[in-house]
């Protein structure tokens, strides 16, 4: 086969090779991001806890400035936080500095139920990243942080 009529059909071939490639693009990047939803709906409950168990928030949060700490929208916090406090883990009050403003922090059952989960969390990362080197972690760290960061210009 001339070289010519080779090349000629290698480029009427490449949409195809094109569309291909970007199908494959669009199933692991659909399934990227499923991953990553159902790993971070299974510790929501826990982030909130942890969020509101520091020190520097003992007198509550607002739910604002919740979500930008937790990096998640107000509406995805609200049901979660609902629970939390139909489960008594947590407490809404009028905060004293603006009466118009509420803040959400950890009642005495939630206190002890973070305590609690302290040692059965870490038992749940360990096994978790078992496979996973110190580097691994560090990486997934570095490009979670890249994703989060492309995420948030959009």
């Amino acid at each position: 086969m001339p070289f010519q009529l080779t090349i000629t059909l290698l480029i009427r071939a490449m949409p195809d090779l094109k569309t291909e490639k970007n199908q494959a693009i669009n199933e692991i990047n659909n399934r990227l991001f499923f991953r990553l939803f159902q790993v971070a709906n299974t510790t929501q409950q826990w982030s909130v806890l942890g969020a509101l168990s520091r020190p520097q928030v003992t007198d509550g949060m607002s739910i604002g400035d919740l979500s930008r700490f937790l990096l998640v929208s107000r509406q995805n916090l609200t049901g979660l936080l609902s629970r939390l406090e139909r489960d008594g883990l947590l407490e809404r009050a009028t905060s004293e500095d603006d009466r118009r403003s509420r803040k959400v922090k950890l009642s005495a059952q939630g206190e002890a139920l973070w305590i609690k989960l302290q040692d059965p969390i870490h038992n749940f990362y360990d096994a978790a990243l078992k496979d996973l080197s110190f580097d691994d972690r560090l990486a997934f760290i570095h490009y979670f942080t890249k994703l989060q960061s492309n995420m948030s210009k959009l």
